[in-house]
């Protein structure tokens, strides 16, 4: 068995080399025997549309029924539906077998324990319990199917409003939105345009990552061609949400935080929470609007515990992940969150490039990715962190963000689910932000090949 599929939020790895059948089978004796041992025993399974997760789900069920549990089986649903499904059914387990934004040849399972992700040292748990064959052993636990997408659907529905209608551009990127997304939006009173919303686990148009820009092209040509409100892209299992305005502009997810929170924090200050890629100016636009801006580690399963601790309405990252604990439930959903953005879009007359005409735009990089061994990526950033320090102000809780007297910043951060480094820039402007990515950058190539 490969232990680097135990990561830190999932596990995850390539089906057939280490996701195998015998290994899925370990995987769900390992977390049934986690659900037993904790007093619980009902656990909900679906999964996206890849061609393999069918298989996968069976294998999984097999070894978690093998411990007593008992199984509700969801089918093919987007992650949100399977975290609905787990809080409506009160579940003690849930597992979603999912490959997200992953290449094809990726699957991996996203676990939840009493409404909360299994992650951290909880993951290492069950890894341990493969490797050392400790399962619970008992009488094969029932098995039941269930269709939850209508009440899924029938919830935001209810729970969501336009005041007009709207045209909305869908792209579901032939992954889980195509089964319900543009049956919400139509719902909710949209005239919807669908591209891509045909399921089909080959993704044969482009891959299911709307933090791609290559992957929104099709989006933006659509929106132009039919003078659509804006337009929308999903990942592979519908948690994370892509938008482009009317003029086909790319609104990144710090920018959608920005206005999420001008609607929440109009009804009074409260804690947004964000993760460390995200720009001074969403910082500066959520204290200009009553809001507590506070930066945390990237990561879903950390996004919703830190929401928990600091009971704040609204998280997000700049992958499109958004967290609605106002007036929704607390887990990242890319459906719901469209729907948000259509209630904002609603009640505003302007088009959507005028609603955030007012924030700022700091010249800035994407997320730029540097190809690191998993042995010593996390060593790497340690060493960069602490040259740093020693002339700068960081913030640490999740790598180094490197802050400059002119209000520049630098990130070098190591990914939690693949052996790269994460490095983002920003200035006030271009030539600045070249010097700081030209200083970062060398320091750290220096460090990754002294540790090679």
């Amino acid at each position: 068995m490969n232990p680097s599929i135990f990561r830190q939020y999932d596990i995850r790895g390539v089906v057939e080399q280490d996701l195998t059948s015998p290994v899925t089978i370990k995987i769900g004796r390992a977390f049934g025997s986690y659900i037993r041992r904790r007093g619980g025993k009902s656990v909900i399974v679906g999964g996206d549309n890849r061609l393999h997760t069918r298989s996968l789900c069976k294998r999984l069920i097999g070894g978690i029924r093998s411990t007593g549990c008992d199984v509700i089986e969801l089918g093919t649903v987007p992650t949100p539906a399977l975290y609905f499904a787990d809080i409506e059914l009160d579940a003690d387990g849930s597992v979603q077998v999912t490959g997200s934004h992953n290449p094809a040849e990726f699957n991996g399972f996203k676990l939840s324990h009493c409404h909360a992700s299994v992650f951290g040292e909880n993951i290492q748990e069950l890894k341990r319990m493969i490797e050392e064959n400790d399962f619970v052993n008992e009488a094969q636990g029932k098995y039941e199917e269930k269709e939850i997408m209508s009440d899924y659907q029938d919830m935001i529905v209810g729970k969501v409003k336009l005041e007009r209608p709207l045209k909305v551009a869908l792209d579901a990127g032939n992954a889980t939105a195509s089964l319900i997304a543009p049956r919400v939006m139509r719902a909710l009173g949209c005239e919807v345009v669908e591209l891509y919303c045909e399921p089909d686990g080959t993704f044969p148009n482009h891959h299911p990552d709307p933090t791609v820009p290559e992957n929104l092209v099709d989006l933006i040509a659509l929106v132009k061609e039919t003078k659509a409100d804006a337009g929308i892209a999903y990942d592979g299992d519908s948690d994370r949400i892509g938008v482009v305005n009317e003029k086909g502009e790319i609104l990144w997810g710090d920018q959608l935080l920005a206005l999420y929170a001008r609607e929440i924090l109009a009804e009074g200050p409260a804690p947004i929470i964000f993760e460390v890629k995200c720009s001074t100016a969403l910082i500066e636009d959520i204290r200009r609007h009553g809001g507590k801006p506070v930066m945390w580690r990237t990561g879903h399963s950390l996004i919703k515990k830190k929401m928990k601790e600091m009971n704040s309405p609204l998280a997000g990252e700049m992958s499109g992940h958004i967290f609605f604990k106002h007036q929704y439930y607390g887990f990242d959903d890319a459906i719901y969150a469209t729907a948000r953005l259509l209630r904002i879009m609603a009640a505003d007359k302007r088009p959507l490039s005028d609603l955030l005409s007012d924030l700022p735009r700091y010249p800035s990089t994407p997320e730029i990715r540097i190809d690191c061994p998993d042995h010593i990526k996390f060593e790497a950033v340690n060493r960069i962190l602490d040259q740093f320090k020693q002339t700068h102000q960081v913030i640490d809780v999740d790598g180094m963000r490197v802050l400059f007297e002119d209000g520049s910043w630098g990130l070098v951060r190591a990914s939690n689910t693949q052996p790269v480094l994460v490095l983002r820039f920003e200035a006030k402007s271009e030539e600045r932000l070249q010097a700081i990515k030209k200083e970062i950058e060398g320091k750290l190539c220096q460090i990754v090949d002294m540790l090679r």
